[in-house]
């Protein structure tokens, strides 16, 4: 089995499926209000890094680097698809992140994550992120968990 990890353009119909599953997660996880996904629109902006992990030429999973302007940059939109869990795609994903974020010479990556994700708690912190308070435009919310790698 091949895994590979590239920036793509998102508007493709298996990315835009893929998306669709993320967002039936999330919804099933969380409230509205507590759901920060971002559009296919914000994913295409410049200052956007999408990554595809293909498994065998599909895609298996997706992450966005949103680059905030002030030399950090947020996670977004990280999702493995059900059908490839347990391939170590998320940490190839993540690793592939952070390695695109010191290339480009970022000083530190946050993400928002949700409170029932146990697994990409572990994941984010098994990378060396830490709790943060809320950053950006998020605003306190208890099902929310906010973390940042320090690259500097």
């Amino acid at each position: 089995m091949t895994i590979t990890i590239a920036i793509e353009p998102p508007r493709q119909p298996e990315i835009l499926r893929l998306l669709a599953l993320s967002d039936a997660y999330a919804a099933s996880l969380y409230p509205a209000e507590s759901n920060h996904l971002v559009d296919i629109s914000s994913l295409e902006r410049p200052s956007v890094r999408f990554l595809v992990a293909r498994t065998n030429g599909a895609v298996a999973g997706c992450c966005a680097l949103a680059h905030a302007g002030d030399g950090t940059a947020e996670i977004k939109r990280m999702f493995v698809d059900p059908a490839w869990r347990g391939l170590r795609i998320g940490k190839l994903l993540l690793a592939a992140i952070i390695d695109n974020a010191r290339q480009s010479k970022l000083d530190a990556i946050r993400l928002e994550t949700g409170i029932h994700q146990p697994e990409a708690i572990g994941l984010y912190r098994a990378y060396g992120f830490t709790d943060i308070p809320p950053f950006g435009a998020y605003k306190p919310d208890p099902l929310s968990l906010f973390m940042e790698k320090r690259l500097s």
